[in-house]
């Protein structure tokens, strides 16, 4: 089995990507995605998920065409965290027995 990377939190890519190619702030953002500041800090810095809800107002707010889709960014959570997961209890997944054929 290959290893797989780590991928990037959806924030990063908020933080990296997003931002900087429409020449906003944090608070900017916030601003027009109608969230708190520190609440979208926190995605942004990988100390908070992407929530649904999240994803939804990022889908308004970029638009599909811009690849706000919801589903997406769900994605990206979601692999984000089995990544984590994986990473963080493969010792104990190890333990679980598979069934038999």
């Amino acid at each position: 089995m290959s290893r797989m990377y780590n991928p990037p939190h959806p924030g990063e890519t908020l933080r990296e990507d997003i931002l900087p190619t429409l020449g906003l702030t944090v608070k900017e953002a916030a601003e027009q995605l109608g969230v708190a500041r520190p609440s979208l800090s926190r995605v942004l810095n990988g100390r908070a998920a992407i929530s649904p809800e999240m994803a939804l107002r990022l889908e308004q707010w970029l638009g599909v065409e811009n690849g706000g889709r919801a589903d997406l960014w769900m994605a990206e959570q979601a692999s984000y965290d089995l990544w984590q997961a994986r990473s963080k209890f493969n010792a104990k997944i190890k333990s679980v027995q598979a069934l038999a054929a």
